[in-house]
């Protein structure tokens, strides 16, 4: 047994929390970068919410709304130099994943001169980043307890993140109340992803007895409770607690332990069809884990129990019953992927991904990676 185990942030979870958005924000700064997207906080209100309750807290903001699904790293330039020309002292994410994801590559380049992707692919090394705070407002990518920011270049299309402990907030504010706005399709997608980090952690070749832990809770709470939620949207219901804790430690384990093969295959995907993470991931990982399962079968027997099966043998069968349960059967083809594309995408995921195809149980040749592609289209 031998592991490392370091995610020095702080995880305010539960409900009402968000009040604490002003407050938190000024132990770390007096000018806020406020990181958010086109709609969704403006729409629920969380936008206005927070500007009070900043403004309450004596810290100055500056909103910086440019964020997209899969961001860019030019977005992330953009961000980074509004932060630096307003001399913003911390960054402040609210949103899902991709907003996340972009506070957190904002709070890095605005410390860390020249283009984003030296850092990404190692040909640069950071030395620190503006501190963070960040609110989380889908259930997915669980990116509020991690140091990980997945960006998509748009002149390449290469998806890959770049992850050290620089990219870790100070503080994570999770309030499963601001779960509760998602319409039932984004709800979905994002809690399949939520559930596929730690599938792929618990099967993967780097897990360590804490991510053990925390992955298997985080798969059986999903299991239990995101079917719930998808057949009956109860803004009440405790399984909104159960999907937002479940989605954290989703995040947390794979900065311990890493993604795998479904990770590293559908990031080519979005990269280059700006297609949502969680579909792609559902069109993809029952054709996957067919492959993987018995190489690891005692982990992949565990998974399907917790789905309701018996063995690693029904495991796919029993992640598309879950896909059907919350209502997200879907294949490549329907997101647009063409068999046209299956070549590039094959050698962009090894170009992009090869430590997250190395984690898998199975190493996959090109021609796999192309066979599951293309089955994966329908």
């Amino acid at each position: 047994m031998d592991f490392n185990f370091y995610l020095p942030v702080n995880i305010l979870f539960g409900r009402g929390k968000a009040e604490l958005i002003g407050s938190e924000t000024a132990k770390y700064g007096t000018h806020a970068l406020l990181v958010t997207g086109r709609g969704s906080t403006k729409k629920s209100g969380l936008l206005d919410r927070a500007l009070s309750l900043l403004e309450k807290s004596g810290v100055k903001a500056t909103v910086f709304d440019k964020v997209t699904q899969n961001p860019l790293t030019t977005t992330v330039a953009d961000g980074a130099e509004l932060a630096k020309t307003e001399k913003c002292d911390v960054i402040l994410g609210i949103g899902g994943g991709s907003i996340m994801d972009a506070a957190k590559a904002i709070a890095f380049s605005a410390v860390n001169e020249g283009n984003i992707s030296d850092y990404i692919y190692g040909r640069k090394t950071g030395t620190g980043a503006l501190p963070m705070v960040l609110v989380p407002t889908t259930c997915g990518t669980g990116s509020e307890g991690n140091g990980i920011a997945v960006l998509t270049d748009p002149d390449t299309k290469d998806k890959k993140a770049l992850a050290n402990c620089y990219c870790i907030a100070r503080a994570s504010i999770v309030d499963p109340e601001l779960m509760t706005t998602m319409p039932k399709s984004v709800l979905s997608s994002v809690g399949f992803d939520a559930f596929t980090h730690s599938l792929e952690a618990y099967t993967g070749n780097r897990l360590n007895p804490i991510s053990e832990a925390l992955s298997y809770k985080a798969m059986g709470m999903l299991a239990e409770h995101l079917p719930k939620l998808v057949k009956d949207n109860d803004k009440a219901s405790e399984s909104w607690d159960a999907v937002s804790l479940a989605s954290t430690f989703g995040g947390m384990v794979i900065f311990m332990s890493g993604v795998s093969a479904a990770h590293a295959m559908e990031h080519p995907a979005s990269g280059l069809k700006d297609i949502v993470h969680g579909r792609g991931l559902a069109a993809l990982t029952p054709h996957i884990v067919e492959r993987q399962a018995k190489y690891r079968p005692e982990k992949f027997a565990e998974v399907s129990r917790l789905l309701g099966g018996t063995g690693a043998e029904d495991c796919a069968d029993l992640i598309r019953r879950f896909l059907h349960d919350i209502e997200l059967e879907v294949t490549l083809g329907d997101l647009g992927i063409t068999s046209e594309d299956v070549d590039w995408m094959a050698e962009n995921c090894l170009k992009t991904a090869p430590g997250n195809l190395a984690n898998s149980p199975v190493q996959f040749s090109i021609g796999d990676l192309k066979e599951i592609y293309t089955r994966a289209i329908g």
